[in-house]
């Protein structure tokens, strides 16, 4: 096992390296880039830098955030960032470290995509080798588990945990030093952690990111949890859909066990505690908490009823930490640098920063983390860009399928979770789609409910049945064949699916078609009575229109 010393000396012997001058190519290895022959790219700077005798190391990291730039590289010193890439582009990039980069390149990480962002979970992204522990640690990594264990009492940890006003970041936005206290004082030896990495929401791709890009931040905060809460087994529940994340994360836990941060004795001391990866096969309903502990139980994946709450009765029936990927990666420089540190970020009720998978019709699309309370104006126009081609902002989409479509007159929404709430959205896991004038509404709202009803369990009627027939309606006012009275059983089918709804997919199915009867009801009316389609997306409707 490791102490603090030697912490210390491979943190040092990673930071002399980087000092001795030589300069650094760093290129994206995350699946976006990885996409588009990034590790091809990464071969042929590597091949051509020794041919030509250049002293410089290339290196694969994670996600730099830019997505619809990729393949992206980096060269440090100097922060002059590449974009789109290609192998026959190696000698430009190999150029760069001859000549002052000034004078040469424009540095894309002083354009506001990147200014006007604050990563706190994304520190490291980009930065580091996701597969290097070495690297992990020279940036000031397990430091938060050494300082937990070893100077602070499970209490302190949680009460600090508390202070930072840190919500759970997988949609619900409960308090996350609440659950830990709950957990805590849940009677019974046995207690279990777990890591919800099924990221399902369409658009979605913050948690695959941070597991692509920076494993080891995870795993010291699952870690740290453990301790907190007295468990010393955890899980890690990621969709078969995300081979990298598992890999770079079977790589991490090796990793970890061989330095002595899971395993028994972790960081000297007789705390003991470990991780296992469970894979999941991609049913939505298992985002879920009840009806995640069902599948990793090897059960059919569908949500039980509450209370028992897991945090009393969850895995095998023992008290169980449920948390999501950007939550645990929250917690290490929230035990390293305090919560007040943490809570002098945001909005009141919403601390801290919050990550985002920017995508849809703008300019920039990627991965984007930003401090709570920034408006959905700065996030669309300043961060992302704009629109493209000169196309109209019409909408944006927060929250996957359980969240709204907030219409112009609310962009200067402030994004936390009450703002977001007031105008008939979420906060979600962090996707964010944004929608030009080229998109029809309706059938934005009907996308969404053709996903839900494919994704429901099946277990509850409300949401098996009334999502059918939700979608059913919604197909029918696309092709112009709806009358005003299925517009009123629409309407009457969000309040019953809504409020009778066994877990939460049913219960917020509707939040698309709400949000778009709120502020978009005049193209429903269009589709309606004019068999008409403004966008020209619905075919059918456009096509009655002419005939008539």
């Amino acid at each position: 096992m490791i102490s603090v010393e030697e912490l210390d000396q491979i943190a040092e012997t990673v930071r002399t390296e980087r000092a001795q001058g030589r300069h650094q190519i760093n290129v994206c290895v995350a699946a976006g880039c990885l996409a588009l022959h990034s590790d091809t790219l990464k071969g042929a700077l590597a091949e051509r830098a020794q041919s030509s005798g250049i002293s410089c190391q290339v290196r694969g990291v994670g996600c730099m955030g830019l997505c619809s730039a990729g393949p992206l590289v980096s060269v440090e010193p100097g922060a002059i960032l590449f974009q789109k890439v290609k192998p026959e582009d190696a000698d430009r990039v190999l150029d760069s470290l001859k000549a002052p980069p000034a004078k040469q390149h424009t540095d894309l990480r002083q354009t506001p995509f990147f200014k006007r962002q604050f990563n706190v979970v994304l520190e490291n992204s980009g930065k580091i080798d996701p597969e290097n522990i070495d690297e992990y640690i020279a940036e000031g990594g397990y430091r938060a588990l050494f300082h937990a264990l070893i100077e602070m009492t499970p209490a302190e940890v949680v009460q600090e945990v508390a202070s930072s006003g840190l919500r759970g970041r997988g949609g619900g936005g409960y308090p996350t030093g609440l659950k830990w206290g709950t957990v805590a004082k849940a009677h019974g030896t046995i207690k279990y952690v777990i890591c919800n990495a099924d990221e399902g929401d369409p658009g979605a791709f913050m948690d695959r990111s941070v597991l692509e890009s920076d494993p080891h931040r995870v795993l010291e905060g699952m870690t740290i949890a453990a301790y907190a809460v007295g468990a010393s087994k955890g899980y890690i529940y990621v969709r078969a859909e995300y081979p990298l994340a598992v890999k770079r994360l079977e790589r991490a836990i090796r990793e970890a066990r061989r330095l002595g941060f899971l395993g028994s004795k972790i960081c000297g001391t007789t705390f003991e505690f470990d991780i296992e990866i469970r894979i999941g096969a991609g049913a939505f309903v298992c985002g879920e908490e009840t009806a995640l502990i069902a599948s990793i139980e090897g059960m059919r994946g569908t949500p039980q009823p509450r209370p028992p709450y897991p945090a009393q009765s969850g895995l095998w029936e023992k008290p169980t930490l449920i948390n999501n990927v950007e939550t645990f990666a929250n917690v290490p420089p929230i035990v390293r640098r305090s919560g007040a540190w943490y809570s002098a970020m945001g909005t009141p009720k919403s601390k801290g920063t919050k990550v985002f998978a920017l995508t849809g019709q703008v300019k920039n699309t990627g991965l984007i983390e930003v401090p709570m309370g920034v408006t959905l104006r700065e996030i669309v126009f300043d961060i992302g860009g704009g629109m493209p081609e000169g196309r109209k902002f019409k909408a944006v989409q927060t929250g996957g399928p359980s969240g709204g479509c907030i219409p112009e007159q609310c962009l200067d929404t402030r994004v936390d979770y009450e703002s977001l709430k007031e105008v008939g959205s979420i906060m979600g896991s962090g996707g964010m789609i944004v929608i030009d004038d080229t998109s029809c509404m309706v059938n934005v709202a009907r996308y969404f409910m053709e996903f839900c009803m494919s994704e429901s369990c099946g277990k509850c009627i409300p949401c098996r049945a009334g999502t059918a027939q939700m979608y059913d309606i919604l197909q029918r006012i696309t092709r112009g064949q709806a009358g005003e009275r299925d517009l009123e059983l629409l309407i009457d089918l969000c309040d019953m699916v809504s409020a009778t709804s066994l877990c939460g997919l049913g219960q917020t199915a509707p939040n698309p078609v709400i949000s778009t009867l709120r502020y978009f009801k005049q193209e429903y009316l269009e589709h309606i009575h004019a068999k008409r389609c403004v966008a020209g997306e619905c075919r059918m409707a456009a096509t009655q229109a002419a005939r008539s």
